[in-house]
């Protein structure tokens, strides 16, 4: 049996990247995923490819009546839940903070935050009453330091997303479900040519590309893909992460970690050169 073998799981944002890939991960590890998204013709897609375990629902993550209906059915159809990975997410305004656009700005919050906040409501009352059950919140780097994304926003949002995973974990855990979430780094995945402006399909179509340098932005010397975060949030929904809650898990490969070591010592090179120092 799989790591997560006989759990029931909800993910959201699943209809490609970091989501997609983690709904794969956990049915090959044995779980039934009911997982959603605004695209339906992907996410059917997926479904029909990974078999009867995997169900498909076209949902907005930032609508009550949609995290309702969700909720319900996936009860209905396998009668528990025992985890949810919140992942739906996009790119948020970009630019100098005295340029954005209000309604922008409430859009990007809605999606980052709210759909969290939706999921931990409706799910999360469902493990309360099981008495057990596990939810990562996907962050960012972006919510630790500034800089790390294209958007200030983006970055203000997953601060708040991973906040609102502390507070959650400390009323939940006393129920015996435990709140996480992973901040993922440089992931080769379409969001930030999204951020940019290129339209989703494409978007998707071009992470590829992305990998060559986001391989350079951090000690480790390649690109984070999707599976290394599909892998925390599947150990942190299986019962060996049992003991771990109110925990933000940083997966960036160092990026975070302080100023790369060659670059440093180049630096520290041509201060020595500029003194004459030899």
């Amino acid at each position: 049996m799989g790591l997560v073998g006989g759990k029931v799981a909800i993910v959201t944002g699943a209809t490609s990247g970091i989501g997609a890939r983690t709904v794969e991960l956990f049915i090959e590890e044995g779980a039934r995923v009911a997982f959603t998204g605004r695209r339906q013709e992907e996410g059917e897609a997926i479904a029909a490819r990974l078999g009867p375990n995997a169900v498909f629902m076209r949902a907005d993550a930032t609508l009550e009546t949609d995290w309702k209906r969700v909720v319900a059915e996936t009860q209905k159809r396998f009668g528990r839940i025992d985890c949810l990975f919140n992942n739906a997410g996009g790119p948020a305004p970009t630019g100098s903070i005295t340029s954005i656009d209000v309604d922008d700005f409430d859009d990007a919050m809605a999606l980052l935050v709210r759909s969290v906040m939706l999921g931990m409501k409706h799910a999360g009352a469902v493990m309360v009453a099981q008495k057990s059950g596990s939810i990562v919140n996907n962050a960012s780097v972006a919510a630790h330091l500034a800089g790390y994304s294209s958007s200030m926003v983006y970055g203000a949002a997953k601060a708040a997303v991973k906040h609102l995973t502390t507070c959650a974990a400390m009323e939940f855990g006393e129920h015996n479900v435990r709140v996480n979430s992973v901040s993922p780094g440089a992931i080769a995945t379409g969001i930030l040519a999204k951020a940019l402006g290129m339209e989703a399909h494409a978007a998707d179509a071009v992470a590829e590309k992305m990998k060559d340098g986001f391989a350079k932005a951090q000690p480790i010397p390649r690109a984070g893909l999707p599976d290394d975060i599909a892998q925390t949030v599947l150990f942190l929904a299986s019962d060996r992460a049992s003991f771990i809650n109110a925990t933000d898990i940083v997966v960036d490969g160092g990026l975070i970690g302080g100023k790369l070591y060659s670059a440093h010592q180049e630096q520290l090179r041509q201060t020595s050169k500029a003194l004459g120092i030899r």
